[in-house]
């Protein structure tokens, strides 16, 4: 390689490594006269884990599967890695990870095979017994995949996906069928890759799930971006008004205090407001005088699915939405 080509090669990998890991521009997607997509664009940031969100027919699976070379586009623009994912060849595609919502293996293979098989397609692959201690199949190595239940299914598909050492990583519906336990472990394994500077694209309808992982949630309706944000700031609701709750005493007379004109639901007072700590000062101070309890105390803010479903409800149009996929 001659010094003007080396000093090329270099250039071209500095801005692989800058880029974002995913960009899309005003991307669309049309089946017929239906439009799947339309005029969507977003990016995703190298190391982060983003997010998209949406109803069943919003789009998502359209893009996730442009976006993983699966399906050619009617218009707009994507860039995977610095490559069009609808001209990726063997090179490409060995630095990207995929966990399907479903997919068909082998059921007469072992899991141990399975891995094995997989991790020879790839250049530089994991170590194929780490991989499967990782997704927590140690104990299932030389079971056959049909004797598996669904959960240790999904931890399959992420030892599949992760088996290349991938640069970037697509979870759609990663933990469907996990128990309460592996679901804490798998979010724990994605936080690990995280650390180690993948980027991973997330889809998935368990909402807390969203909530542990992401860096940044999109939120997509019939086709289009609705929303962008943290997840913590997602429809605002990080300005959002606090909810003070309580069983309140026969004759209870509040005292003046920074909240909104009290609320009645059924046998509970709720005081909304948006200077929780004052609030709760002045109450606190109020009942402690009156040598009383603020029974069932609790105070809320409006959480991501709140947020969510304001923001799908606010974009279903009065015909009831998209029959995009």
């Amino acid at each position: 390689m001659t010094c003007e080509e080396t000093m090329v090669d270099t250039v071209n990998t500095t801005r692989q490594q800058t880029e974002p890991a995913i960009v899309v521009g005003h991307l669309r997607m049309d089946y017929g006269h239906q439009r799947a997509v339309d005029d969507l664009s977003f990016h995703v940031r190298r190391g982060e884990i983003y997010a998209l969100l949406g109803p069943n027919g919003a789009g998502k699976t359209t893009t996730v599967e442009i976006l993983e070379g699966h399906r050619r586009r009617t218009a707009g623009s994507v860039r995977v890695l610095g490559v069009d994912p609808a001209h990726g060849g063997r090179r490409w595609r060995g630095r990207v990870g995929i966990v399907l919502q479903s997919g068909g293996l082998d059921g007469e293979l072992t899991v141990g095979e399975l891995v094995k098989f997989y991790s020879d397609l790839y250049a530089h692959p994991k170590d194929v017994g780490d991989t499967i201690d990782r997704v927590g199949l140690a104990d299932k190595r030389k079971a056959r995949a049909r004797t598996l239940s669904g959960g240790q299914l999904r931890r399959l598909d992420l030892a599949l996906a992760l088996i290349g050492d991938p640069e970037l990583v697509f979870l759609d519906e990663p933990t469907t069928g996990f128990d309460p336990t592996a679901r804490r472990s798998a979010w724990e394994m994605i936080d690990e890759l995280r650390g180690e500077g993948t980027t991973v694209l997330l889809t998935s309808h368990y909402l807390d799930e969203v909530q542990r992982l992401a860096d940044r949630v999109g939120v997509v309706s019939s086709g289009r971006l609705i929303a962008e944000s943290t997840p913590s700031a997602l429809g605002r609701r990080d300005i959002a008004d606090t909810v003070i709750s309580f069983q309140p005493w026969d004759a209870a007379r509040l005292p003046d205090g920074p909240w909104h004109p009290p609320e009645r639901h059924d046998d509970r007072l709720l005081l909304r407001t948006d200077r929780p700590t004052e609030a709760l000062l002045t109450l606190t101070s109020w009942a402690v005088g009156q040598h009383r309890d603020l029974s069932g105390l609790t105070v809320t803010q409006p959480s991501l699915e709140d947020a969510y479903l304001q923001l799908t409800d606010d974009a279903t149009t009065p015909s009831g939405g998209s029959d995009a996929r």
